[in-house]
């Protein structure tokens, strides 16, 4: 990943009538990094991407791709986006090149031999001659994305790509775009619900709800508070819950009259249980609790299903 900033999003948001689908949301994504856009039914997911890709405007706000603004460059701006929103549209009854030739013609300027490269990337040098009606759906995935790298743009935008993909199909194309990124240091951004996937695909993920950012961090950071998270057992609780609160590297204490469950470094928990029992409170459990990084969207989404 370099520093060069592709899509720079400043306040955007989208209003309908009284409706707040998306409000003041700001990110940005570099070249050579991937971004995941996680969030709940209705968290403003769809709405933000179709804005990013021009099919409806902001109500306020500014989107600027490869340092155009799309509202006022629209042309420059969108000619570095490669999208892929839903099911991937093909002619079934052409071939793979076939189809890839109709993209070509529209976008103007695109010679065979890109697009050749362009079939080599994606894997599909072998079958681009065959009617597309006898491809899998990974395959058509695949060549939908062959057809979004046709006019070499700086940015990729893929809503939800696994969606429909066995295992062998999902590894393919996480493999695929990470080679993108790091190859071609285009700046992707992921929308999808599988957390799993943000977490094996993504560099940075942004967590949406009720159309904000509730929170935008690097997988490692998300992962890190996965760990180190653990379970006390003492009496009396509320002395020993008071004293937790006091020492600043413990974080996030919740208690339920009998338990507690904090954050904090693990190496320090020996400096926690000296400080526990020197105030004359009598330990009866500690231990570590594994949290996934689909527990810790729940927490932070209320339990929301994603989507």
């Amino acid at each position: 990943m370099n520093d060069e900033v592709i899509l720079e999003v400043e306040g955007i948001s989208k209003r309908v009538g009284k409706r707040i689908l998306v409000e003041n949301l700001s990110f940005r994504i570099s070249a050579g990094e991937v971004f995941g856009f996680l969030g709940p039914n209705g968290a403003g997911k769809t709405t933000t991407i179709r804005m990013l890709v021009g099919l409806i405007r902001p109500t306020n706000g500014r989107i600027r791709i490869g340092g155009y603004d799309l509202q006022t460059h629209f042309t420059e701006a969108i000619r570095q986006v490669g999208s892929l929103v839903e099911n991937p549209e093909a002619y079934s009854f052409l071939t793979g090149w076939e189809n890839l030739k109709q993209s070509a013609r529209i976008l103007g300027n695109v010679e065979d031999s890109w697009i050749h490269e362009v079939v080599s990337w994606v894997g599909l040098t072998e079958r681009i001659h065959d009617r597309v009606k006898t491809y899998s759906l990974g395959m058509k995935q695949r060549l939908g994305i062959a057809q979004t790298l046709l006019g070499k743009p700086r940015l990729l935008i893929l809503d939800e790509p696994t969606n429909g993909l066995d295992p062998a199909g999902i590894r393919e194309l996480r493999g695929f775009i990470r080679r993108l990124v790091d190859e071609m240091e285009m700046a992707v951004l992921i929308s999808s619900h599988l957390l799993s996937e943000v977490e094996m695909m993504c560099d940075r993920v942004g967590i949406m709800q009720r159309g904000r950012f509730i929170r935008e961090a690097t997988i490692e950071e998300l992962m890190k508070e996965t760990r180190d998270r653990f379970l006390f057992r003492f009496t009396p609780m509320e002395k020993g819950e008071e004293l937790l609160k006091k020492i600043p590297f413990v974080k996030e204490i919740k208690g339920d009259g009998e338990r507690i469950i904090c954050h904090m470094p693990a190496d320090r928990v020996p400096q926690v249980i000296s400080a526990l029992v020197q105030a004359d409170i009598h330990i009866r459990e500690v231990s570590p609790i594994h949290v996934t990084l689909e527990d810790l969207f729940l927490s932070l989404t209320g339990g929301e299903q994603g989507a």
